[in-house]
């Protein structure tokens, strides 16, 4: 321990008395007030020398950094050669600071932590200055310091140093030795640290994972682990993520950050979220349903829908016009619909509860209206009349029960209503020709559940064809018969389908074109032939004949 050449001092050796006056001024002469401690000699299982000398340290493995071929040279004004002051102070500039003194005034070892009190405290780390105040744990007049080379644990700690007076050495030191440092300074421990110091935002809950972002390092680590406790106790669980359980609601969690390298001082980290770990809410994932038809004497069964976690227990809340039915066995899957609930509306909650969860409740969902009952129809409703153009269809039949029950008609030309034809009857008009016509009965009655049918028509509508023909004898030599066809159907224009022509024994089929079909048959012999014409009819217009006679000569 040594002061700058500006700074006198006592002389002292670490854990003796102070020298006789005249030692004393002799050595004010000389060291201009440097304060020496020489090396203990005598080693115990707290407080052992590990080696001793420049050389004798490095032939046991442990270095000086260098420090024994340098230090003649004088660092941060500190008095060169065996002296603590001047070797910590050559580790400091060797780890990076600057060749200048970070503080002014004295430099005697016991007031290094005095002026670096803002980064001196009671953590051991690796690179830190273990540093001993004035006659404190048996240093002298002029403290000491020492560079701490390892942490074995919290209490236990391995340093260089030199000694004024004595020489260098390394020297594992126990907090129960009476010789633990006064402190420990920070200047640029050699400690595994964070860029950004790794946070978690988000509040612990029940069932929902919970993420800290992976760490990024100042050094690199050797050995990193991620633990995660829960008020306190480590709960089995490593990494990065942890899902809170049923039982660590209303306690702290956090992760602990360890991370490892060697030469370096541990680090360790808590993570800690906001706030303690908050009841889980329960997902709904699939809805509640109802079974049953909603008929007086008739029962609705519900399920729960799908839940995740799965419900410990459920109730089932019954509402009819929004008021909670109160009956004894409301809150079951099972509700028995009575008459006094027919013409209300009905609608079922859940609630569900789980260890660890909040306990959920869905929205009232709208079940339905209870029912008096069924509309029957003893006498199944028909269609009668012909299925033409300008031909008048009916509704016949449709005895219900009861018999109060409102019946409303509406016409349909393949399946779309017809406008205005809301009647027991309907006329068919030209629009109809070719479509399927049918009628829709709709049948109610207060707190009835409601009827719908249909019934069609036997067939098609059809408009009724008429034929205008011309047969006649053609070709040089007479010996060709020629016949034209047009089919006419009031308001289908044109007429579309296949015309069949039958000359003695010759048999013609042409398709219509614009309504008009024609036809020439060739004959080699003369004679009396007769004529067959006959329009095959679709599904628009009905069939047609006609009949004629030619003679070829």
């Amino acid at each position: 321990m040594v002061s700058d050449m500006r700074q006198p001092g006592l002389v002292a050796r670490w854990g003796t008395s102070v020298l006789a006056s005249a030692l004393f001024a002799t050595m004010l002469v000389f060291a201009a007030g440097m304060a020496r401690t020489p090396l203990p000699v005598t080693p115990s299982a707290t407080n052992t020398y590990l080696c001793s000398g420049y050389s004798g340290c490095s032939s046991d493995g442990y270095s000086d950094a260098g420090y024994g071929a340098v230090n003649d040279r004088m660092y941060w004004r500190m008095y060169s050669g065996h002296n603590c002051t001047n070797y910590v102070a050559y580790r400091m500039i060797k780890a990076g600071m600057s060749t200048s003194r970070p503080w002014s005034g004295g430099g005697n070892a016991s007031e290094w932590g005095l002026h670096m009190s803002s980064i001196t405290d009671q953590v051991p780390n690796v690179g830190a200055v273990a540093w001993w105040a004035r006659y404190d744990n048996g240093s002298g007049s002029a403290g000491h310091v020492a560079y701490v080379e390892k942490v074995i644990s919290s209490t236990e700690i391995i340093v260089s140093q030199d000694s004024w007076g004595g020489t260098f050495s390394w020297r594992r030191i126990s907090k129960d030795s009476g010789r633990w440092p006064t402190g420990f300074i920070h200047f640029v421990d050699k400690t595994i640290g964070f860029k950004t110091t790794p946070t978690v935002k988000a509040e612990p809950v029940v069932g929902t994972e919970l993420t800290v972002p992976e760490p990024s390092w100042t050094v690199k680590p050797g050995a990193v682990t991620y633990r995660w406790f829960v008020n306190g106790s480590y709960t089995g669980v490593s990494g990065l993520s942890f899902t809170p359980r049923p039982s660590d609601v209303g306690k702290p969690v956090f992760l602990r950050i360890r991370a490892a390298r060697s030469g370096y001082t541990t680090a360790v980290h808590d993570v800690t979220p906001p706030k303690s770990v908050a009841r889980g809410v329960m997902s709904l994932t699939g809805d509640p349903a109802v079974a049953g038809e909603l008929l007086v004497d008739n029962t609705l069964v519900a399920d729960s829908g799908t839940w995740t976690p799965e419900p410990a227990a459920t109730a089932w809340r019954w509402y009819a016009d929004g008021q909670l039915i109160e009956r004894p066995s409301y809150k079951t899957r099972r509700l028995a619909l009575t008459r006094d609930l027919v013409g209300k509306k009905l609608g079922l909650q859940v609630v569900t509860r789980t260890d660890g969860y909040e306990i959920t409740r869905t929205p009232i969902n709208p079940v339905g209206t209870v029912l008096a009952g069924k509309i029957e129809v003893a006498t199944p409703f028909a269609v009668t009349g012909r299925p033409r153009v300008g031909e008048t269809l009916k509704v016949t039949g449709g005895v219900t029960t009861p018999s109060d029950t409102k019946v409303a008609y509406t016409w349909l030309r393949d399946g779309v209503p017809i406008a205005g034809a809301t009647g027991t009857s309907y006329t068919l008009t030209g629009e109809d020709a070719g479509a399927r016509v049918s009628v829709r009965t709709d049948l109610t009655r207060t707190n009835y559940a409601p009827w719908t049918g249909e019934v069609a028509a036997r067939a098609r509508v059809q408009s009724t064809s008429s034929l205008r023909t011309s047969v006649r004898v053609v070709g040089a030599r007479g010996r060709a018969v020629a016949v034209a066809v047009r089919v006419l159907a009031p308001e289908v224009d044109p007429v579309t389908g296949r015309v069949l022509v039958r000359i003695g024994g010759q048999t013609r089929t042409v398709t219509l074109v614009d309504g008009l079909a024609r036809v020439s048959v060739p004959f080699s012999t003369p004679g009396r032939r007769n004529v067959l014409i006959r329009y095959l009819g679709s599904d628009a217009v009905t069939e047609a004949r006609a009949t004629d006679r030619v003679v070829i000569r």
